[in-house]
């Protein structure tokens, strides 16, 4: 089998631990590393013995690669992105695609015109429980959703953002633990529950030393009535990740990673009408699931998209959908720094406006510790 040539941008801790997993990946072959930092290209690329180059265009332009796998901070994945599609180059993105809905915009319509694959890292969807849930909903087993929950209390200490002189500021990252932390799920919330057409919310800073959010929540609309909440942030120990899907048949739950789901024997919307008992609910029952095994590695992702652009594999994270998150991200931003409501999409210029008034504000930082080191759990 030929091997698709990729080359990866961006080789700090989470480059770095991609790098290593093409070494699983048999449908693709490492040709090519890039990075700005000189030290870190060359012991990346003296490691896995490929050529490293100091800027993007460098490595685009060198005919080593197919495509790329983009692992920078988030304002540089659009530009880079757009440059390798004018290139006819596959592009694979690190979460999220961009950090604002204009940029995503731009990415999407690049890699339309290009003809060239366009895929993103939200390797949630190749977990074996996660794609079990989304047949689910697929399926309308739980009829008509009414309710929608994401609740993901992480903690980072501060030492996690005074390790980059761009984390969790305005210019370096374009916001904190919605656009860091939180893509994956705000991803998957929208795969399971949808999209709302507005929002209602609030954003502060609580415990760290940042000039972004690190608490983040919201009320949410849909277009069929439904409502929801969201809340995100890395304040919280131990560790939280609750979703819900709630619906006129059935109810799913994904909790630290395990699936529950009821079926109800009649709808509620039946069972309020049509019963004559003053007490009792519609009668539930836990259905019998065999847990799905496996999944959620960032390197099936990568198959997945070699897959697709060799043998026309449907993908599992189509890069056009990496806009949900970033719509959730920005809608959620403008709503805590306006107090408005507001209505999704977000309008692409209010929203610029705001974020150039963000980094118009923001400072360099005082305390910067510089490491560059993979979360263990990537390893």
């Amino acid at each position: 089998m030929e091997k698709l040539r990729f080359g990866v941008i961006g080789t700090g801790g989470m480059g770095t631990a991609h790098c290593a997993n093409f070494e699983k990946i048999e449908e693709a072959v490492l040709t090519a590393v890039c990075d700005i930092d000189a030290g870190v290209v060359q012991a990346a690329a003296e490691r896995f013995g490929v050529p490293g180059f100091g800027a993007a265009e460098e490595l685009l332009d060198s005919g080593l690669v197919d495509a790329v796998l983009i692992a920078t901070p988030h304002y540089s994945h659009p530009p880079i992105a757009i440059e390798a599609f004018r290139r006819k180059i596959h592009v694979l993105s690190e979460k999220p695609i961009a950090v604002t809905v204009s940029q995503a915009d731009s990415m999407i319509a690049a890699a339309l015109e290009s003809g060239c694959a366009f895929g993103v890292m939200y390797q949630f969807r190749s977990a074996g429980v996660w794609r079990q849930a989304r047949r689910i909903v697929e399926e309308g087993r739980l009829g008509e959703v009414y309710r929608t929950m994401l609740v993901m209390g992480w903690y980072r200490s501060q030492a996690y953002y005074d390790s980059g002189g761009w984390r969790a500021t305005w210019t370096g990252e374009g916001g904190g633990v919605l656009i860091n932390q939180a893509p994956h799920f705000l991803d998957a919330f929208a795969w399971l529950g949808g999209l709302p057409t507005r929002l209602t919310g609030g954003t502060r800073t609580r415990l760290h030393e940042i000039e972004v959010e690190d608490e983040a929540f919201a009320t949410l609309e849909y277009a069929n009535g439904a409502h929801g909440y969201l809340y995100a942030s890395t304040t919280e120990a131990p560790a939280s990740e609750v979703l819900e899907v709630c619906g006129d048949r059935g109810k799913l739950e994904l909790r630290g990673g395990q699936l529950r789901v009821w079926d109800l024997s009649t709808s509620i919307r039946a069972h309020c009408r049509e019963s004559t008992a003053m007490w009792g609910d519609p009668e539930s029952v836990a259905w019998a699931l065999e847990r799905p095994g496996g999944g959620g590695q960032h390197r099936e992702i990568t198959a997945n998209f070699c897959r697709h652009i060799t043998s026309g594999e449907p993908l599992m994270a189509p890069g056009a959908e990496g806009l949900w998150a970033v719509e959730l991200i920005n809608g959620l931003i403008l709503a805590g720094h306006t107090g408005d409501t507001v209505e999704l999409p977000v309008d692409r210029s209010v929203y610029d406006r705001l974020l150039a008034e963000l980094q118009a504000g923001s400072r360099e930082k005082s305390r910067v510790r510089e490491q560059r080191v993979t979360d263990p759990q990537h390893l």
